[in-house]
């Protein structure tokens, strides 16, 4: 078969989709190790072109210094914290919010020179262009994040974390769909139920992102270090869970409910994986299909396990970092194996064949 000119744009479309989710993947790495180190304070302005060059000599560097001392964080978990400890924090942020740059650059300028080049299908361009404006509106979700810890808390508001990583979560599923979609030729054939279910599980693992967030926000690994068990039952006593009024704050901010409602969606991510792994394993899907749902569940139960192991040793930074890596490591999968499965074409019976013959 031929490669015609359309394949060759389309493929580096493709790579250029990949190349920038790549680097989606390492800005969430590298923002769960700011989160960690307690880095993200460390910044305390938001200068979106002038913030990239860092402080440059003693006098700058004690300045920025200066500007952190003046906030909560510092005065209630960093006091007496030297010139030398508040740079390695800093690094951290500067390198978080660099990649963020390095995302926005990487996404918009070979975009303009696609859709320049006339090698962007009208179709595809809305789709794109939405996009890039999820990348702008990260940016300002980002400092919306920040500017929560800077005047009367000691960290960021967890609704605001957790809303800034899920909506990198979108923009990464949002980037390796499209990717997938547009080779959809060579999609895995199954059934209709098998790409609701595929579905179903994606926007699940995205839920179960955003509750991470929010035990990350609260704390509340920290709190409750036991399995099976947690407060000292499988299902906490009613009181523990909704003590809070308005009733919706404890599904936002009682460290008890929050970790309670990520164990339990992870169990039905769990189930849900083995299910829909069971149900692909069926001869009417293709073996591509059936290899996608095999690889989700392992991600998930690797997940599951270190999940469980993170709780368990009271959330050691090395397993913790490992434990958001891997999340997106199962986002990565129920994305691909949910793009790659197609329609599965009408099959002709024999029968239909040999009537119509005569």
């Amino acid at each position: 078969m031929s490669t015609t000119a359309s394949d060759i744009h389309a493929r580096a479309i493709r790579l250029w989709l990949y190349a920038v989710a790549a680097l989606v993947l390492a800005m969430v790495l590298v923002g769960g190790a700011t989160r960690l180190t307690e880095s993200g304070l460390s910044i305390t302005e938001w200068k979106p072109v002038m913030g990239v060059v860092p402080p440059l000599g003693e006098g700058a560097w004690q300045s920025t210094f200066e500007k952190y001392q003046a906030i909560p964080q510092y005065r209630a978990l960093n006091r007496g914290m030297s010139l030398d400890e508040f740079k390695a924090i800093y690094w951290w942020e500067w390198t978080h919010r660099l990649l963020g740059r390095v995302i926005g650059a990487a996404f918009l300028l070979p975009f303009l020179w696609f859709l320049w080049r006339g090698r962007v299908a009208p179709a595809l361009r809305p789709r794109l262009w939405f996009i890039f404006g999820l990348g702008a509106l990260q940016g300002a979700v980002g400092w919306w994040m920040v500017a929560s810890g800077l005047t009367e808390r000691v960290e960021v508001s967890q609704y605001r974390l957790a809303t800034h990583l899920v909506l990198a979560g979108a923009i990464y599923v949002a980037l390796l769909w499209t990717a997938r979609r547009m080779g959809e030729q060579q999609g895995a054939p199954a059934t209709g139920r098998a790409r609701t279910s595929a579905m179903v599980l994606l926007v699940l693992v995205l839920a179960q992102i955003y509750l991470g967030a929010l035990v990350a926000g609260l704390r509340a690994g920290y709190v409750y270090n036991t399995w099976p068990l947690i407060d000292g039952a499988f299902v906490p006593d009613a009181a523990r869970l909704f003590f809070d009024t308005p009733l919706w704050r404890n599904f936002f901010e009682n460290a008890l409910t929050v970790q309670f409602d990520h164990r339990m969606l992870a169990y039905v991510i769990f189930v849900g994986a083995l299910l829909h792994a069971f149900d692909v394993a069926r001869p009417v899907n293709n073996g591509p299909a059936r290899v996608g749902a095999f690889v989700l569940f392992a991600a998930v139960s690797l997940q599951a396990a270190l999940g469980i192991a993170t709780l368990l040793l009271h959330v050691p930074m090395s397993i913790a970092l490992l434990h958001q890596a891997v999340a997106m490591l199962v986002l990565t999968a129920a994305t691909v194996h949910a793009a790659n499965l197609k329609q599965r074409a009408a099959q002709i019976s024999p029968l239909v064949l040999a009537r119509d013959r005569r």
